[in-house]
């Protein structure tokens, strides 16, 4: 036996072969197809291209009527628009860097501060800078696009290990038109980070854990996320344990998949770390995340697990913001064992779960809850799935109408802006 996708195959020829067999139509319209459509690689830049010009348009209208504001001027350019908010966060580090001494406000608190963005986007960034020349601001957006095409070809991959062909291609179509695919070509590290963890669940998949070091240390000093991807991985080798009578886990695999754990958990400390050594404060990281939600509900201790209800009051009041979290909790819990999201095979699942628990017990929701939900894309593999196709053309439509209802709501400044991305 085999593994696909966490769970057990008969030996094939190829990865490809793995996945349900298409139906004799669509053979035969990739038969008509131009030759030069074939190819999966493809069909998937097309699709991207396709759909960054359809993005890049809603952008550009938004930013042809945006008004001045504390970024750009009226009317800004492209790649200014694309620039602002946190944005400008990653500008200072890749040109100034990290402060040595953590900013204080007027009370005598924590301020915001660099500390809470993680270098891997801008000092990429940076070194784009050096070589070509070019300012910050076409730099980070040819950066964020770059990766949002490897993104779209991994995705794939990791798709094709789950699901046929068609569905496969539509889940990418879905991740390229996603209302939040705007932020793929915007000067945020989320394009870069979404590629590395595309890529470490591939590697997961494939069990090629040895791999996986150089991309989680990559991908915890882009974005948040060695502790989710610990988690996952800790419960992916349990897992395996308990399945090892119908699916081989010889003490190599064992060693490797143990060791990637705990070395994830490291790397998710890694950065409080060395903010802790360059201030000399050991809250230093949390401190400088905890500034970003005070303007809600005060300076507040670190307390896991109570973000979300201490969002649901403030938004809601008492008892409906307890409630509606509890339901929430509810709702994806029982999402997870529905037949769509269970074909995704169980270790994008346990990817999922682990991501999940790792907002419910740091996370602070507001309108960048969003985009703190993008690591979720897997998902979209289970809403690819029906093959109707006024179901495939209405999803399309209603994710390009929640572009522009994004872009709306959080990217554009009117004024005293209470939505960040």
């Amino acid at each position: 036996m085999a593994h696909r996708g966490g769970e057990l195959t008969r030996p094939v020829a190829s990865a490809a072969q793995q996945a349900p067999a298409e139906p004799a139509s669509v053979t035969t319209r990739r038969a008509a197809a131009p030759a030069w459509l074939r190819p999966w690689w493809a069909q998937v830049l097309l699709i991207w291209a396709l759909s960054r010009v359809i993005t890049t348009t809603l952008i550009s209208v938004l930013a042809s009527v945006q008004g001045a504001n504390a970024w750009t001027g009226a009317n800004p350019r492209y790649t200014d628009f694309a620039t602002m908010w946190d944005a400008h966060w990653y500008n200072i580090v890749a040109v100034v860097g990290y402060p040595t001494v953590l900013p204080l406000t007027d009370a005598g608190e924590i301020g915001e501060s660099a500390w809470a963005f993680m270098p891997g986007y801008p000092v990429l960034a940076r070194l784009l800078m050096e070589v070509s020349g070019q300012r910050w601001e076409p730099v980070a957006v040819f950066v964020s696009v770059a990766f949002s095409l490897g993104t779209a070809l991994l995705f794939h991959r990791l798709m094709s290990r789950v699901l046929d062909a068609s569905a496969a291609r539509f889940a990418v179509v879905l991740f390229c038109v996603a209302p939040l695919s705007p932020m793929l070509q915007f000067g945020y590290a989320e394009s870069m980070y979404l590629f590395f963890l595309t890529l470490a669940l591939l590697l997961l998949l494939e069990r090629r854990y040895a791999l996986l070091f150089p991309v989680i240390a990559v991908m915890s000093l882009t974005r948040p996320s060695g502790l989710a991807f610990a988690l996952a991985l800790a419960l992916h080798v349990g897992y395996r344990w308990f399945t090892r009578a119908t699916d081989a886990f010889p003490p190599r695999q064992r060693m490797l998949a143990a060791s990637v754990a705990v070395f994830s958990g490291v790397m998710g400390l890694a950065w409080p770390a060395a903010a802790w050594a360059v201030t000399g404060s050991l809250t230093a990281y949390t401190d400088t995340e905890l500034a970003w939600r005070a303007p809600y509900i005060g300076y507040v201790e670190l307390i896991p697990f109570t973000a979300w209800f201490q969002s649901g009051v403030w938004w809601l009041g008492l008892p409906l913001g307890i409630l509606v979290v509890v339901a929430l909790i509810l709702a994806f819990t029982l999402c997870m064992f529905t037949p769509a999201v269970r074909r995704l095979g169980v270790d994008l699942r346990l990817w999922l779960a682990s991501y999940a628990l790792y907002l419910l017990a740091v996370f602070f929701p507001q309108s960048s809850t969003f985009r703190l939900l993008m690591p979720m894309f897997p998902l979209l593999g289970a809403a690819a799935l029906p093959r109707s196709l006024w179901y495939r053309v209405g999803v399309v439509v209603l994710c390009i109408l929640g572009q522009w209802g994004w872009l709306l709501l959080c990217w554009g400044v009117d004024g005293a802006d209470w939505t960040p991305p």
